[in-house]
């Protein structure tokens, strides 16, 4: 597809989604539910056939040597798609948030003052391998009142065609408009920089995937961005901690999956609990088959159980994501260390401390700056739908408009609204 072409193609589906917004955001509660339970049903009874078109975007992906964790984040498995079908039944089970009014406040002047939850419009969604976000961003946008313009990876395009058509087919069953969720059909990359620069279709941008795409969208983007960098997140072994809690919860944030954000990527132990603490975990973590980049401290503890599978730790450990079976370790002073520490070298996703102390807990939770912070919990629960969102759009460390887990709320807007009986400003 030529240039021309492209850009023709992204402005058609623009101000399809525009007009098909203004329906979607007058939708009923009960319409909108019934698109998604209709969706859930049709995701169940075509979990076969989604299986076949993915594995023909998994076939393409191991030709084209993609590395194993991305291709494991292609996998449609029926796991995967039931998640999603609970996803969509949870959405359609939640209140309708649409059209609530908050704070109403009566004024000295007579008139009464408050604000009302209302939809974004359209959003734009560029994201990466998953397919999964196909169906967690079209519900969203359905239960928010929202149009979207899905562009998935070249890499899950035949699985991202087949969703996005179950969804469209719940949407006219429901009676709500078909171009409410709309895939960019076309893998060519002049597609996402059209995208992105169509203030007056799309109203806000939401990109998910690697760094380099995040920091091309937010530098090129003509509308607002929504963004999440990367997530190198940090547990905090404190001292005092139940050991054998904070040994279960460090193996889960680091072990249960290496691919996701939420993945712990950097433990932190401090120096009074390190050596009943460290090889613990150590021997855990090296019978799994995970490299530990360590702090001298660090190192000299854990080479009594893990040897080879330790490497001195570099100034860049600290700071990278690593989604793989690689975790940084640093035995640090206390609490202060700590905070410093994570403020310093972490993105600002998820962070949690392991902790039998109230004050450092309380501390913890105010002065780290991040967008999810967890006292005496696995970092893997930053997820919207473990959060009772529902599904999620994304994880935001951003600070404005929406930050953490993105759900409903994240894609709508408060506008003032004023009820008076006649009064005049004086």
């Amino acid at each position: 597809m030529n240039a021309s072409n492209t850009t023709e193609t992204l402005q058609a589906l623009g101000l399809q989604a525009k007009q098909a917004s203004a329906l979607m955001a007058k939708a009923s509660a009960a319409v909108k539910n019934n698109a998604l339970r209709r969706l859930a049903a049709l995701l169940r009874e075509n979990t076969d056939a989604l299986q076949v078109d993915n594995a023909k975007d998994l076939a393409r992906a191991q030709a084209n040597g993609l590395a194993e964790p991305m291709v494991d984040r292609l996998r449609l498995t029926p796991k995967v798609l039931e998640t999603c079908a609970q996803g969509c039944e949870q959405l359609a089970a939640m209140p309708d948030v649409i059209g609530e009014i908050l704070g109403m406040k009566q004024m000295p002047s007579g008139i009464r003052v408050g604000q009302m939850r209302v939809p974004i419009g359209v959003f734009g969604m560029i994201f990466e391998s998953r397919p999964n976000v196909t169906i967690e961003a079209a519900s969203l946008s359905i239960k928010s009142g929202n149009a979207c313009i899905l562009r998935g990876g070249s890499e899950a395009i035949e699985s991202n065609k087949a969703l996005a058509l179950l969804v469209q087919q719940a949407l006219t069953e429901s009676g709500l408009p078909v171009n409410a969720v709309q895939l960019v059909q076309t893998t060519d990359r002049a597609a996402v920089g059209q995208l992105i620069a169509m203030p007056e279709f799309v109203d806000v941008i939401i990109p998910r995937g690697g760094k380099g795409l995040i920091e091309r969208i937010s530098a090129e983007a003509k509308v607002p961005v929504i963004k999440h960098l990367d997530g190198n997140c940090h547990t905090y072994v404190d001292e005092p901690c139940d050991i054998d809690m904070a040994v279960r919860v460090a193996d889960n944030a680091k072990t249960q999956k290496y691919s996701p954000c939420n993945a712990s990527e950097s433990l932190l132990v401090a120096k009074g609990v390190a050596a009943e603490f460290l090889p613990k975990i150590g021997a855990i973590y090296a019978a799994k088959g995970v490299e530990m980049r360590c702090c001298p401290k660090a190192k000299a503890i854990l080479s009594q159980v893990a040897g080879a599978h330790l490497k001195d730790a570099t100034e860049q450990d600290w700071s990278e994501e690593y989604l793989a079976p690689i975790i940084s370790v640093k035995v640090v002073e206390g609490v202060d260390e700590a905070i410093a520490h994570i403020n310093h070298y972490s993105s600002h996703h998820t962070e949690a401390i392991l902790t039998r102390d109230h004050m450092h807990a309380q501390r913890f939770l105010r002065e780290v700056d991040s967008s999810s912070v967890m006292v005496n919990a696995s970092t893997r629960f930053a997820d919207g739908f473990e959060y009772g969102l529902g599904a999620e759009i994304g994880i935001s460390t951003d600070k404005f408009h929406a930050r953490g887990p993105v759900g409903i709320e994240g894609l709508t807007s408060l506008k003032y609204v004023v009820l008076g009986e006649g009064e005049i400003r004086h």
